[in-house]
């Protein structure tokens, strides 16, 4: 199962920054963000040398976000928390 604490802990949302999308403490890095470029095929060594404001439990806290997000769409719900 996920770890929904790590999440709430490293990620949040404001209204305010990136139109209210999950993002990385108080950055204004996406969850999106970090999603796109693991799936552009950046590794997390590369991702973490060109943002130093991210740590190796952000990029694990995006993932679980992603993981979280896709089995509460299998279950139907259409909106994440």
């Amino acid at each position: 199962r996920v770890n929904q604490m790590a999440n709430t802990t490293i990620l949040n949302k404001d209204p305010n920054k990136r139109f209210g999308k999950p993002c990385v403490r108080d950055t204004r890095i996406a969850v999106e963000d970090v999603l796109s470029w693991l799936a552009a095929g950046m590794s997390t060594q590369e991702i973490l040398r060109d943002f130093p404001e991210l740590t190796l439990e952000d990029i694990q806290a995006c993932l679980a976000f992603a993981a979280a997000y896709s089995e509460r769409s299998s279950l139907g719900t259409k909106e994440m928390e």
